[in-house]
């Protein structure tokens, strides 16, 4: 986990300080936390390694796409994929979000999929073929949607209804509510404006003496180590800078 402030991000005294002496200082603008969205229990726990997200706002103009790892929790949804998408989104307002659990296949190469799957499993009920297409655990909530009985034999199911299979794999899509609290954020963006920090030295370009590192500098990446790679290299730099003064 990547949390370096338990609280987000607080004003430090040196934060209070930079502002007295005129520093650039960047407002905490930008966190990433997770997201709730409309509770479905019966996924929690569940993570889907490689799902393709698209978040809409209340137009229905996209917001942000992603891909990556998505999990299902007791409030919404977080994983890498969600966290990353955070940060895009300053205000939820009737946003949806559209999860795509077969990214790698087209629509038309899906439906080609199903046709061998229900040719070849023709006397099997529906319910059993999702167990070769989509995780266990997202079976009952797929089946209710898709309308289509869990014990329909696989050579009765219709055009029709295959579309809507597709479509719910393609577009499996939930209403968000809004971000979690910022206390629950893995990073937080704003601080120190990095022109005026020698990127070599970490030292303020202002008040000779002064190094930064961390998070109080007004920079920020993506989840999956970035963050912490950024703590770790800025403060060897500003030690090392300041210890050789």
């Amino acid at each position: 986990m990547e949390f370096l402030q338990p609280n987000g991000r607080s004003e430090s005294s040196t934060m209070v300080e930079e502002k007295k002496q005129s520093r650039t200082i960047t407002e905490d603008s930008k966190a990433k936390p997770s997201v709730r969205s409309v509770r479905v229990p019966a996924l929690q726990g569940l993570a889907i390694k490689n799902a393709g997200i698209t978040i809409t706002d209340h137009n229905g103009k996209i917001i942000y796409e992603d891909f990556g790892e998505l999990l299902f929790t007791h409030f919404g949804v977080s994983g890498p994929v969600i966290l990353s998408a955070s940060s895009h989104i300053s205000k939820i307002k009737n946003n949806i979000l559209h999860i795509d659990l077969k990214p790698a296949l087209s629509e038309e190469t899906l439906d080609k999929r199903l046709q061998k799957e229900f040719k070849e499993n023709s006397n099997k009920n529906f319910q059993n073929i999702l167990k070769h297409l989509l995780p266990s655990k997202m079976l009952p909530v797929f089946i209710i949607l898709s309308q289509i009985s869990a014990e329909k034999k696989a050579h009765q199911i219709s055009r029709k209804e295959r579309m809507r299979i597709i479509e719910l794999m393609k577009d499996f899509s939930i209403k968000l509510d809004k971000l979690r609290p910022i206390k629950e954020a893995i990073i937080t963006s704003g601080g120190v404006d990095v022109k005026e920090i020698n990127p070599k030295t970490m030292e303020s370009k202002i008040v000779p003496g002064l190094y930064f590192a961390g998070e109080i500098i007004d920079v920020d990446a993506y989840t999956g180590g970035f963050n912490l790679q950024i703590a770790w290299s800025t403060g060897f730099c500003a030690g090392q800078s300041c210890a050789e003064k």
